[in-house]
């Protein structure tokens, strides 16, 4: 396992790595118990893993998909038999998806309104103008928590005394490190500047975080959801669901309501597939599908 996942590191971004690595090294487990083999692996010990998952009671249906994802992984990558291929463990995914449904959990989204009561609680202080400056970029650029910890002082970019954007070197989506400039408003500009100015800061990341009085080197993407909560409980919001996820969504279901199409705000977000835009903005009846695809010059249907 380890060969190969040496062999794929820079392939892949460390999320998926690590994912493959504690999947299989489960899986790995679950076979020394059974007296199997981890790889090649036999489809129908497979199918029982997933099953067992299953009845565990603590597992979702798209936790126990991406274990037969990593298994899967592993053995194509290892120029193995891909055991997923086989029609048991294809059956196994079946039980699994009817036994604990594959409705998607949604974080709480931070819209407008909610931001600007959240902002309100930061403080005056190095953490309260932080905190500030993370919210508002993150709901500016509806960027990904570990796109927002990436980037980086340097990347700044000046127009005149204000700041107007802020390149993004490389994201889920974009592997090869093309990058993209993302647009900054005044509000986030000038939280911006007093972050980088009170921080001391001329290089690095831009987003770090704070152990007493010393500022950290940088900011771990989990954090933020951290952050998030902190700031909901004094403002006196209910801190339950919100996550690091809860700026993108509530950005996009604003951006739906003042009218954008289905392709702005997948460029803006920086989501691939309609499905996503849909499942995120949560649009279920077919209606209102339809009205918000044909701003983007979308038909959908219902089996869409």
């Amino acid at each position: 396992m380890e060969g190969i996942l040496a062999h794929i590191n820079d392939a892949y971004a460390p999320n998926t790595i690590r994912a493959y690595r504690a999947d299989f090294s489960e899986w790995i487990s679950f076979c020394m118990e059974k007296g199997a083999c981890p790889l090649p692996a036999d489809p129908f010990v497979v199918s029982k893993f997933l099953l067992g998952s299953a009845d565990a009671g603590n597992n979702r249906a798209s936790t126990i998909r991406r274990k037969c994802a990593s298994i899967s992984a592993i053995h194509r990558y290892g120029y193995f038999e891909d055991p997923a291929k086989h029609p048991e463990v294809k059956i196994a995914i079946r039980k699994i998806n009817r036994k604990l449904g594959t409705r998607f959990k949604q974080a709480r989204p931070i819209n407008k309104h909610m931001l600007d009561k959240m902002l309100l609680a930061c403080g005056d202080d190095l953490r309260g103008i932080r905190d500030r400056m993370i919210l508002l970029l993150a709901y500016t650029t509806l960027r990904r928590r570990s796109e927002l910890t990436s980037m980086r002082v340097e990347d700044l970019t000046l127009c005149g005394d204000e700041l107007t954007f802020i390149l993004l070197r490389q994201s889920k989506t974009d592997q090869t490190r093309e990058g993209v400039l993302l647009a900054l408003d005044i509000e986030t500009s000038l939280a911006i500047k007093n972050w980088v100015s009170l921080a001391g800061m001329s290089d690095g990341y831009l987003l770090r975080g704070i152990t007493g009085k010393r500022l950290n080197q940088s900011m771990d993407p989990g954090q933020i959801s951290r952050v998030f909560k902190s700031i909901a409980i004094k403002a006196k919001l209910d801190p339950e669901q919100i996550s690091g996820h809860s700026t993108r969504i509530g950005a996009a279901q604003d951006l739906l309501d003042s009218g954008s199409s289905i392709g702005q705000i997948m460029a803006k977000v920086g989501w691939s597939k309609v499905d996503t835009v849909m499942r995120y903005v949560g649009v279920g009846d077919i209606t209102a599908l339809n009205s918000v695809a044909h701003r983007g010059n979308l038909t959908l249907t219902r089996a869409d």
